[in-house]
């Protein structure tokens, strides 16, 4: 049977061009496309894909904790990390969340097609500019203190990502189908857990844990 892939990405060129390189392999279906972590998740549901290939970087639902999301939900789809970024906060926060691989966009199709299929097989693919990052990690941090993002639950990580994002505290409050007061609550244990003391720090925090883009 073909292997039934979603691609999730912001940028719709990307998105096309990933398409057009896994129709052109054997046995592989490109199911659909979302354009953030929101449409990926109802795109999930609504297509049962095998795999999930998703940038971390989307606005409003970044990758990592749509995919957090979907590993609570059950062991499908298997979550495949596409990110511009080697560094090892964004790979770890992806392992973390339950991603099955993590693959750098400048990767070759063959490559490509190698992840695809390993992670369907239900094995684990990271790239190898990565992987190391990994080993590494479970040697020298094993017991040590956990990402200040590790602190919040997942709706306060998705309000920080908003916040980070330029949304205002009312614009926060429709997307989520929350009242204000809640956003405003939200936002103070934000500031309280993370211990900052307004929204500029959150913004810069947020960018340095790789929550959001610097550019965004």
């Amino acid at each position: 049977m073909a292997i039934r892939v979603l691609v999730a990405d912001d940028h719709a060129l990307f998105r096309a061009g990933i398409r057009k390189l896994l129709q052109s392999f054997a046995d592989v279906e490109v199911v659909g496309e979302a354009g953030d972590g929101h449409e990926a998740l109802r795109l999930t549901a609504a297509q049962r894909p095998d795999v999930l290939l998703m940038d971390i970087a989307m606005p409003e639902l970044n990758g990592v904790d749509a995919a957090a999301r979907l590993t609570r939900a059950g062991p499908r789809p298997r979550v495949v990390i596409l990110s511009m970024h080697a560094g090892e906060e964004h790979v770890l926060r992806a392992i973390r969340a339950g991603a099955a691989g993590y693959l750098l966009k400048d990767a070759s199709p063959a490559e490509l097609e190698t992840a695809v299929r390993a992670v369907a097989r239900g094995e684990t693919y990271l790239s190898p500019a990565v992987s190391r990052y990994v080993v590494e990690d479970y040697v020298r941090r094993a017991g040590a203190e956990p990402s200040p993002l590790d602190r919040l639950t997942p709706r306060q990580r998705e309000i920080l990502q908003l916040i980070a994002e330029g949304n205002t505290t009312k614009a926060i409050a429709t997307k989520l189908g929350l009242s204000v007061k809640t956003v405003e609550t939200h936002r103070a244990q934000l500031m309280e857990r993370l211990e900052v003391r307004d929204i500029a720090a959150l913004v810069r925090l947020a960018i340095r844990l790789g929550l959001v883009a610097a550019e965004q």
